[in-house]
């Protein structure tokens, strides 16, 4: 009888040692769906009217498309463009900016051009902050859901202070406007820190729609000037206002030295897939936004910087901005008439393109079947969940906006956007009618 030698026993129990493998960093690592991604395909599994994701259902005006295809055919601009932009976009710029700021723009030197507005902020962020240093970012909630990632990836510490709402009203029953949501400015500086390094505001504001008053931006810039913060200001919502007026914070006295004011094409022409937008400011900042830019990517896609620069030559003929505005005040006023003939409550916005909705009066039955992976994500998308389900009509749980601590400011709420066509919105109409159906039955 044979014997296995001692030394081929030993190989062959090592073979079944599990061998340590490399491991991506926690930050990336988790399978954790976004939360676009996770509520579309809830949407498209029961055939849900779509006012969740903020892109526009709706082809961009024949000019904006006209101009993009041109550029497309053009032999010259199938090449790398200049890491800063190309020349015909950076004059429009220049000259868009110049008449906004009230100050003369150069634009070969104090702006830059972006693979969208998120790429601009994570290259303001990379060129302001250093990693190891425990430096901190001051975020307003609640805050586009991108900030924080870009903020970690540069190397610094995002601290948030949330939005409240102040008034008699009771949001629960009462429509209230997203002037309500008020930043407390004791809460705002016992926030800042010796570590503090950047202050980001968004204004037109998404997803409450407040449009931050001048005298808002004045309290919020002594304290930026007091504790000598950058201000980054995301201000891709800058033409879509409803009877209030936009002021970008870089006009106010003393806050152009200290101010990057971040800007989309994407928004600005409901362009959203093509990705160009920009960064504005004194030219040393944005020398360094552009150092940061061309190791991140390089450089933004030639064609589409030069259909975007088009676009802006002709917007004016056109009347674009103001005929624009004027459709999303309609799309806006007619989803608030639909939520009033539903019985929800909701935030007026002044700005941007979204419609906070108060569903607190929703009951859903406690033994209502949810799935795992909607649950550990907490009551808020159970709540927006059950409305895709039952109603047919999708949004965006807008707790996703918040820090844990936060969460609850917004847990009764449901984000959708009014970017849609009018048929999507009456098909919505006419979808909601069974929630209207349903809040009467359980209100009995």
């Amino acid at each position: 009888m044979s014997s296995t030698p001692a030394t081929t026993t030993a190989a062959a129990a090592g073979s079944l040692v599990q061998k340590p493998t490399p491991r991506p960093s926690p930050l990336y690592a988790s399978t954790e769906l976004d939360v676009w991604t996770l509520m579309n395909q809830v949407a498209t599994s029961v055939g849900a009217v779509n006012l969740g994701q903020g892109y526009m259902s709706y082809p961009p005006k024949e000019f904006i498309r006209r101009a993009a295809q041109e550029a497309l055919v053009e032999s010259t601009h199938n090449q790398y463009a200049p890491p800063r932009g190309r020349p015909g976009l950076l004059e429009q710029l220049g000259r868009r900016f110049t008449e906004r700021f009230g100050r003369p723009i150069d634009a070969s030197s104090e702006i830059s051009v972006h693979a969208g507005a998120n790429e601009a902020l994570l290259s303001v962020f990379t060129a302001f902050l250093e990693h190891g240093k425990g430096q901190e970012v001051i975020l307003m909630e609640p805050a586009f859901d991108q900030y924080t990632p870009n903020i970690i990836m540069a190397g610094g510490k995002p601290v948030y202070v949330p939005l409240r709402v102040q008034t008699s009203k009771d949001p629960a029953v009462d429509v209230i406007s997203s002037d309500d949501w008020k930043l407390d400015m004791g809460e705002l500086e016992s926030a800042i820190t010796k570590n503090t390094r950047i202050l980001v505001l968004n204004t037109p504001h998404n997803p409450v729609g407040k449009v931050f008053t001048r005298k808002e931006l004045e309290e919020i810039g002594a304290l930026a000037e007091r504790h000598n913060l950058l201000i980054v200001a995301d201000e891709v919502y800058e033409h879509l206002t409803y009877g209030v007026k936009h002021v970008s914070i870089a006009t106010l006295p003393g806050m152009w030295g200290r101010t990057v004011t971040v800007g989309s094409a994407g928004k600005l022409f409901g362009v959203t897939g093509w990705r160009v937008g920009w960064a504005v400011g004194p030219a040393e900042f944005i020398q360094a936004t552009l150092s940061a830019h061309t190791r991140i990517v390089f450089t933004s896609n030639t064609p589409l910087q030069e259909g975007v620069a088009t676009a802006f030559r002709q917007a004016k003929e056109n009347d674009f901005f103001s005929l624009q505005r004027g459709e999303y005040e309609r799309r806006r006023n007619r989803l608030m008439e639909i939520f009033d003939d539903v019985g929800l409550p909701y935030v007026v916005p002044n700005g941007a393109y979204y419609l906070l909705v108060n569903a607190s009066s929703l009951k859903i039955p406690d033994d209502y079947g949810f799935p795992d992976y909607i649950v550990e994500r907490g009551p808020n998308f159970k709540l927006v969940y059950f409305f895709i389900k039952e109603f047919g009509v999708s949004g965006i749980p807008p707790t996703e906006f918040y820090s844990e601590p936060h969460k609850d400011i917004a847990k009764d709420y449901v984000r959708f956007a009014f970017c849609k066509t009018d048929e999507g919105l009456e098909e919505a109409a006419v979808c909601l009618q069974k929630l209207k159906k349903y809040l009467q039955e359980t209100r009995k």
